[in-house]
């Protein structure tokens, strides 16, 4: 699979799935009565995450910003009451999971976005402690041994570029070394029975093997040999120690399930769609198999009975869409989140043996009525050269063919990141204000197979940008788009593509908005976190190495072109990002400055790479709204 996660704007924190269901604006052409709402009203919504049982499945442990920042809380199965179990006010903190035997809790949590996570245990007296403690090192969670008396983390404190694997038991939390990369492996997952792990190595970004480590032996084996372009990620080991279930397109234009019998060496196919195959994995004690699907920008689950193959029936619920399905230890229950367009993810619980369902939470601000929101459509059109380009439209209910509205092609990031269906408290703000919104897949975009993907791969600044070019010409001929009044919007490398836009098509966009996006490649890629050490050459290749291919890099980056900018444009820019550092954004304002073309910025002191507070959200989507309104609704 692609690294999409490398430059990918937070849009996970703002899109997720649900199933299509056409505008309710009335097709006639008459605008339904329609409340607007202030961005206090959206971000009065509360986003949640995270579903980990505790040890007699009593309570589930989430994340949630409803302080306006992230901490952790637990929600209690019985009665619904949200307790926070951590307070923090100024640095993000996310839940990881209960202890299998008692009621500690595992939680990570950086400085101002700098994406140096540590992991911390709260203990059962309340108190936090620091068990990865370091000022450069960043530090993740893996998940339980089987007995349930460690678990495995991996830290980058020995060398910044590669990540160690590491067995901390749970009475004494003394750790282990299990395993020491100075490779740029990334880990997949281990055995049961400790005896094999499993990594992954990105040769490009459309292109991956997998390699088993036996621990007694240290032998390293490469069981994913492949002549052509072929990803190979890790699934999951089984429950017996058998096999090792895998994801790969190697053939075949979509990605389907496979497993690698331990014993003989032989692969066989498990699991086929039409589509990408996202993940499969098992629960605790392998009775299920849960697999997620990317249908279509949205993901589909299904839920296998591992012993006969055979589907599981899930519960009849409201439109939208299933995700983060998490079986409990018992398998008696699962907790999972239903999203769709109009309504942010909201956890339910659902017990296989009496087939009932609950629902936990209410995210949507009370102040919303979702019957003001929209729902998303799956569209699509032909590019400049005649490739089909999916895409998903909203449409504000008081646009029509007499009222007609301006619209923004919404770039997503990346490259390689796909816009989904789903909600979006952005999106939905600008729709809410009268903007049709575009969400574009151009060509490089993930889920629409192995070709699509790699179409992109460095002809960054032409082609997919021409696909953005070809959006605005589709959206500036729906009967409700006022052709005169277009703009374009991304964040990551969407913003890069906001920025080539306006510097290599800077007459067809009537203004750009960039949240954390690149400007300079040949300082972006010269600059990546150590931590990224494994992804260099794969992103060399996707979009060019900063040694061999300067003068590529430095044709296709926005600011070294930034005279030929002359239509406005925002940029939004996180301080401590470490991904695309604020210098980025400080030299396209500077030299768009320079034309005297009117240019606002908004940094933020305490974000890194995209939004994790509620304050900033405010600020910079309050910020993005006016600047539209002013010079592109008053255009």
């Amino acid at each position: 699979m692609k690294l999409a996660s490398l430059f990918t704007f937070a849009c996970a924190m703002l899109l997720s799935g649900c199933v299509s269901r056409r505008s309710t604006a009335d097709t006639a052409g008459t605008a339904r009565p329609q409340r607007l709402y202030t961005i206090e009203d959206f971000m009065d919504t509360v986003r949640i995450s995270g579903s980990s049982f505790s040890a007699d499945e009593s309570s589930v442990l989430v994340s949630s910003d409803e302080t306006g920042i992230f901490n952790a809380y637990i929600i209690n199965l019985r009665s619904g009451q949200r307790t926070a179990l951590t307070r923090s006010t100024n640095d993000t903190t996310f839940a990881v999971s209960f202890f299998p035997k008692d009621n500690r809790v595992l939680f990570t949590r950086d400085r101002g976005g700098d994406e140096k996570n540590h992991l911390y245990v709260r203990e059962l007296d309340g108190t936090e402690r620091d068990l990865t403690p370091g000022e450069k090192l960043k530090a993740m969670f893996v998940g339980w041994t089987r007995d349930d008396r460690a678990f495995y983390f991996q830290t980058n404190e020995r060398d910044e570029r590669f990540f160690d694997v590491y067995r901390m038991d749970t009475d004494n939390l003394q750790r282990t070394l299990i395993y020491q990369d100075d490779t740029g492996y990334q880990l997949g997952d281990i055995s049961d029975d400790t005896r094999w792990i499993a990594f992954e190595k990105p040769n490009t970004t459309s292109d991956s093997d997998i390699y088993l480590y036996q621990v007694a032996t240290k032998e390293m084996k490469h069981i994913s040999p492949h002549k052509d372009t072929a990803t190979y990620s890790v699934a999951s080991f089984d429950h017996d120690n058998r096999y090792l279930y895998y994801l790969t397109n190697d053939g075949e234009e979509f990605t389907r399930v496979r497993r690698y019998e331990l014993a003989t060496g032989k692969h066989e196919d498990v699991e086929k769609a039409n589509w990408d195959i996202d993940f499969t994995y098992f629960s605790h004690n392998g009775k299920y198999r849960v697999t997620g699907i990317n249908e279509d920008a949205r993901t589909v689950i299904k839920v296998y009975d591992h012993a006969t193959g055979a589907l599981v029936p899930l519960p009849k619920l409201p439109e939208g869409e299933i995700t983060a399905v998490n079986v409990s230890r018992s398998e008696n229950r699962m907790t999972f989140y239903l999203n769709s367009d109009r309504s942010p993810g909201n956890l339910h619980l659902y017990d296989f043996r009496s087939q009932e369902v609950k629902k936990l939470t209410d995210a949507l601000s009370k102040r919303i009525d979702p019957l003001d929101l929209v729902d998303s459509e799956v569209t699509r059109f032909k590019s400049f050269d005649g490739l089909e380009i999916p895409n998903i439209l909203y449409k504000p209910h008081q646009a029509t063919p007499r009222t007609k509205a301006p619209a923004l092609v919404w770039v997503h990031g990346g490259p390689g990141g796909q816009t989904r269906k789903g909600y979006s408290a952005l999106i939905q703000y600008l729709v809410n204000h009268g903007y049709v919104v575009l969400g574009i897949n151009n060509r490089g975009s993930s889920g629409y197979g192995k070709t699509f993907y790699i179409a992109d791969d460095q002809k960054h600044g032409r082609e997919p940008l021409w696909d953005c070019v070809a959006g605005k010409k589709y959206v500036a001929g729906l009967p409700y788009v006022d052709a005169g009044r277009i703009g374009i919007i991304g964040g990551s490398y969407g913003g890069y593509m906001v920025l080539a836009a306006q510097a290599y098509q800077p007459e067809v966009f009537n203004v750009g908005v960039d949240i954390f996006g690149v400007s300079n490649w040949l300082r972006t890629l010269e600059s990546m976190p150590p931590w990224w050490e494994s992804f260099r050459k794969a992103l060399y290749q996707e979009i060019g190495d900063p040694q061999k291919d300067r003068e590529m890099l430095r044709a296709i980056s926005p600011v070294f072109h930034a005279d030929k900018i002359r239509k406005p444009l925002l940029v939004l820019q996180g301080a401590n990002d470490p991904r695309v550092l604020k210098a980025e954004s400080d030299d396209i304002v500077a030299a768009v400055k320079k034309n005297n073309v009117p240019v606002e910025y908004v940094v933020f002191d305490d974000e890194g790479h995209g939004f994790t507070k509620k304050k900033n959200q405010l600020t910079g989507y309050r910020a993005t709204l006016e600047f539209l309104d002013k010079y592109l609704k008053g255009h």
